[in-house]
């Protein structure tokens, strides 16, 4: 008997798979607060199932392209005098109204909606974790890459265009990195949760971070706990996994800023 024949460890496996690509790029969501535009990407995400459902294509490739394409046109929409919140709104709900009324147009295609849209992490196979970690290593990797030029764009977007560091090349990064995580999570957490895997951990290790790489690593640590966690609760608890592994990452933020407001009191 193989370990992965265990579903709590697939799920495990996988959430960690999450955790690795969600923890480093949650951070520049953060400090680039772009929390909304996760948003708008990953509701997109369920464009890109009905699509792939409807061409009989992989979800993972449906998810990805829909999710890339969402990130593009907010970025160069954004860059031409509209309201990014605006934009954002109207895409991010359109995104997610035409996804749900295309998937119930599908004849003869059985789909579970509330698995897209929560996660259905319990129902992981060994090929999904080929893709799930796949697709988080080609994040952590074109983080590690762009790191410095990705951390001065952030910071300073002048001193990096002095440097001869491109904001706007650097942006695309993040945002093929973003469609790829959100492409990864559709089935760990769903579409509706991903955001919060990106933000709450990141979040919460923020209050103890003396530079940005600890940040990303105390990040990654939080993440992986939050997996965990929410894996073993939901066994006890019978209740939804994915969901469950966002109630432990928000516990732990609120556990995270109650320490470190008592310490600054102290």
């Amino acid at each position: 008997m193989s370990l992965l024949d265990d579903f709590m460890i697939r799920a495990v496996l996988a959430g960690l798979g999450l955790a690795l690509a969600a923890a480093p790029l949650g951070c520049f969501v953060v400090w680039r607060r772009m929390a909304y535009f996760g948003d708008a990407t990953a509701h997109a995400a369920i464009l890109g199932v009905a699509l792939a459902l409807g061409f009989s294509v992989s979800i993972f490739s449906g998810a990805l392209v829909v999710a890339l394409i969402m990130a593009l046109t907010v970025s160069t929409l954004s860059g031409r005098g509209f309201a990014m919140d605006t934009i954002l709104g109207v895409l991010a709900h359109s995104a997610l109204a035409f996804g749900l009324v295309g998937a119930s147009f599908l004849s003869g295609v059985r789909i579970d909606l509330m698995a897209y849209l929560f996660g259905d992490i319990l129902a992981v196979m060994p090929s999904d974790l080929v893709v799930i970690w796949g697709g988080a290593a080609l994040v952590v990797g074109l983080i590690t890459w762009r790191w410095s030029a990705l951390l001065t764009a952030t910071l300073n977007p002048d001193l990096a265009r002095a440097e001869g560091i491109d904001p706007d090349r650097e942006q695309l990064v993040l945002t093929l990195a973003l469609a790829i995580t959100v492409a990864v999570a559709i089935k760990v957490v769903g579409a509706l949760l991903i955001t919060a895997m990106l933000i709450i951990p990141a979040a919460a290790a923020r209050p103890f971070s003396r530079s940005p790489v600890s940040m990303a690593g105390l990040a990654l640590v939080m993440a992986a706990v939050s997996v965990i966690g929410g894996v073993q609760a939901s066994y006890q608890l019978d209740s939804p996994t994915g969901p469950t592994i966002v109630c432990v990452a928000a516990t732990l933020f609120l556990l995270s800023l109650s320490t470190s407001r008592l310490g600054r009191h102290h």
